[in-house]
């Protein structure tokens, strides 16, 4: 494994001690946040093997794991790898640092040290779009995961209309409209410069295909706004959870509005 960290991986390795404090204080991430827990617990076999990809210092993962599940985290960031370390190791799971570039090698290795495979995996609030090639990605779930195995990966909304009214809004039209990029996006956090990319849907089912059938897309943000909106609406506890009830009867048929798309992947049995 490489020991350099890439420019995103600096980028949240900056920042990872304030992380949690950061966003776990905004009520729209903790929206977003249990709309795609809900998610994850219908998909996933109770008490399954399951992979995080991107995971940050281990919200998600913790959650999992305290509800029965066993827990492998993998995240770029040392930093946010040793946060989660210190959230899983009392709940029996684990985290390694492996960038999602790195993943083939990650599963080769894995399973050749004796690890088993996967009955899920997941990826939460975007990392995937730090990578701008996902074919590696494609190619390690389809090495670790079991036959019939969920892969639910959320990414951001290609088309996002509350981003680009809260934009508008604060005077910054150039990031209102940055997600209509077919190219890469400069993206900047903890004073570091990095890019992002914008994956469309067609290009996700090739990328995953012929492992992966895509189920189904669900929307997550529709109409709760982005964290561009914190933290006003953060103070606005009545809005959001109207918002949130509505964000949920809209999340299958308004998928492609979402400020993040949860795409559930199917690892298939022919291949």
């Amino acid at each position: 494994m490489t020991l350099s960290l890439r420019p995103a991986a600096l980028a949240f390795d900056a920042i990872a001690h304030a992380f949690d404090a950061r966003f776990g204080a905004w009520r729209s991430v903790s929206a977003q946040r249990r709309a795609v827990r809900d998610a994850l617990l219908k998909a996933f076999p109770e008490g399954g093997h399951i992979l995080e990809l991107g995971g940050g210092t281990g919200e998600d993962a913790s959650f999992l794991a305290a509800r029965g599940y066993d827990l492998y985290l993998t995240d770029p960031s040392p930093a946010m790898v040793a946060q989660a370390n210190a959230k899983l190791a009392p709940l029996q799971g684990r985290a390694e640092v492996v960038a999602g570039e790195e993943m083939e090698e990650f599963a080769a290795r894995h399973l050749a040290g004796g690890g088993t495979k996967f009955d899920g995996a997941f990826s939460n609030f975007a990392p995937l779009n730090c990578i701008a090639d996902l074919r590696p990605v494609a190619r390690g779930l389809a090495t670790l995961l079991k036959p019939g195995a969920a892969a639910m990966l959320v990414l951001f909304g290609t088309f996002c209309p509350g981003e680009m009214v809260v934009e508008s809004m604060r005077g910054r039209p150039h990031v209102a409209l940055r997600r209509c990029k077919r190219c890469s996006a400069p993206a900047r956090l903890g004073k570091r410069n990095f890019h992002v990319v914008y994956h469309r849907r067609d290009a996700m089912k090739r990328v995953f295909a012929p492992w992966f059938v895509l189920e189904q897309r669900l929307g997550i943000g529709v109409t709760v706004p982005p964290s561009a909106a914190e933290p006003w609406i953060s103070q606005q506890p009545r809005l959001l959870a109207a918002m949130e009830a509505v964000d949920r009867k809209l999340a299958r048929p308004l998928a492609m509005l979402g400020d993040h798309v949860l795409y559930q992947f199917r690892r298939t049995t022919s291949l």
